[in-house]
């Protein structure tokens, strides 16, 4: 194979691939898919470890929790606050059912009685790409604070 034609299917890559850049460049401002929104890994994390019973899957749990939109710039990466029990009933659900979001069955298995956790849930593992009822938007990573209150 001659330089010449190495260095011409070069420049045709090249130009190729430019004009991918530049489109994906354009000044078009319309995102079909929405905003792009912060995202970050599935996370668990222990805020007080409670001393009584386990939560495990197939067990049917009650517990208090707060919901936020995942938010790096904020403390605690809690951004704005969607939904809460607290000063309302108590949510119960069994776990590995199917009843919460996967973020929920795979986070709340390993808590004790008394417990409070945090779990950062990213969207496959919460909505998706659906949200919900047009309270979380699609794609979005949650934040939840969870207090096990009773495991039967």
């Amino acid at each position: 194979m001659s330089m010449k034609s190495r260095g011409g299917r070069f420049l045709s890559l090249f130009a190729l691939m430019a004009g991918v850049v530049a489109a994906g460049c354009s000044g078009n401002d319309s995102n079909p898919t929405g905003p792009i929104l912060p995202f970050a890994p599935f996370a668990q994390q222990d805020l007080r470890v409670g001393t009584g019973a386990d939560a495990a899957t197939g067990r049917r749990v009650t517990v208090n929790y707060t919901g936020w939109f995942y938010d790096p710039t904020r403390p605690e990466n809690k951004g704005q606050q969607f939904d809460t029990s607290v000063g309302r009933q108590p949510f119960t659900f069994t776990i590995g059912l199917g009843q919460v979001i996967r973020g929920w069955d795979q986070g709340v298995p390993g808590m004790k009685v008394g417990g409070q956790r945090r779990l950062t849930v990213p969207p496959e593992l919460g909505y998706g790409a659906n949200g919900s009822g047009g309270v979380i938007p699609p794609n979005a990573t949650l934040v939840f604070d969870i207090d096990l209150i009773d495991v039967q």
